[in-house]
């Protein structure tokens, strides 16, 4: 790194520490001890370092997601883009670990560190891309930050029952409800935005339907968190379609409408006192949260939208292997008779995509 790009680094990382005062202010009045507060400044001026050393390779340059044309993908960008989107699909995929490191914290607890060091390291990024004028225009606008904070309610629900899921030893189905949610979406696209699908496409969201009701019937219990799973993750996409603001902004102010009810419950509920590693644990979930999201973005602007259609797949794969191999948790007939309904049915969709050259939708991440 030269001189030129070390004064760079220097500049963005100060700018970025200055716009994040208010939250470490804030931060510092929940948890207002000693180890937390250096914690806080340390995180802070490492997140700011950070963002400001991505936005100079190049990682968040480019403020939109616009997918790549299918006539770039045999550029070097897509092959970055692979790196990107394998890496973002990835880390949400191995996720549960994480969140079962911390399972003995409850749910809502961790759901509202999340919101707040999220909010914290989005922040942080934002300032060190100077992207700001990018968010002013759209939080400006009623109907948008209507939208927005809709949303809010709808990640943080996505968040929480995916969180209850990992504590109480229940992966599998927040798998299978991550197998469902594109073709969950492609119904709601059906159902909301008149959109028409062909007899294969039919197919696939049916073989989905049994592969849920088939669970609901034969299972020891109700599905309630594969279907919450698709159900939230599937109508917050469908919110965020009528807005013009990418999935970064747009989880910044997400977070941001969440945060003050967040930081109250932490400042209010003897539930949310930890000990000094479990809250160094929680102070990562603003990394956890906001990294693979910035790949998922840089993926999107390198690679066509069918490539990122299949990567997403690899999420939900992950999480099943990590359920099984990792967790021990138990695969009954019932279940596998699910997934592999479920498997058949993302099969018939990709390969109808395939056979007429559409691309798979892709979610809106993140997790």
């Amino acid at each position: 790194m030269c001189i030129g790009q070390q004064e760079h680094v220097r500049k963005r990382s100060r700018l970025a520490i200055q716009k994040a005062r208010p939250l470490v202010i804030l931060i510092v009045v929940v948890a207002p001890d000693p180890l937390t507060i250096k914690a806080t400044i340390m995180i802070v001026r490492g997140c700011a370092l950070f963002a400001a050393r991505a936005s100079l390779r190049g990682v968040s340059a480019i403020p939109d997601e616009t997918p790549a044309k299918p006539s770039e993908a045999a550029s070097p960008g897509s092959r970055v883009g692979l790196l990107y989107g394998f890496g973002a699909y990835l880390s949400w995929g191995f996720v549960p670990l994480y969140f079962h490191a911390i399972s003995t914290v409850s749910p809502w607890v961790i759901l509202c560190h999340r919101v707040v060091w999220a909010g914290l390291f989005l922040a942080l990024i934002v300032s060190a891309r100077q992207e700001w004028s990018f968010i002013w225009p759209v939080v400006r606008r009623p109907r948008c930050l209507l939208q927005l904070a809709l949303g809010a309610i709808l990640i943080a629900i996505n968040w929480l029952v995916f969180i209850y899921s990992v504590n109480t030893n229940q992966v599998l189905q927040a798998s299978l409800g991550y197998f469902i949610n594109p073709l969950f979406s492609i119904a709601l696209g059906v159902i909301f935005l008149r959109e028409r699908l062909r007899g294969w496409q039919w197919l696939a969201v049916a073989i989905a339907a049994a592969a849920v009701a088939n669970l609901a019937l034969r299972g020891d219990r109700f599905p309630w968190i594969s279907i919450s799973l698709a159900a939230s993750f599937g109508f917050y996409g469908l919110v965020r379609k009528k807005i013009d603001i990418n999935s970064l902004h747009g989880l910044l102010v997400e977070t941001a409408i969440l945060l003050p009810l967040s930081a109250a419950f932490l400042a209010s509920s003897p539930a949310a006192r930890t000990s000094s590693s479990t809250l160094a644990l929680l102070s990562l979930s603003g990394i956890v949260t906001a990294v693979p999201l910035l790949m998922f973005g840089a993926a999107v602007r390198r690679l066509p939208l069918s490539t990122m259609g299949f990567l997403q797949y690899i999420g939900p794969t992950l999480q099943f292997l990590v359920a099984i191999g990792l967790f021990h948790e138990a695969l009954d007939r019932a279940k596998l008779a699910s997934f592999v309904l479920c498997w058949i049915g993302i099969a018939v969709y990709v390969l109808d995509s395939i056979l007429t050259r559409t691309p798979c939708p892709i979610a809106d991440k993140p997790e």
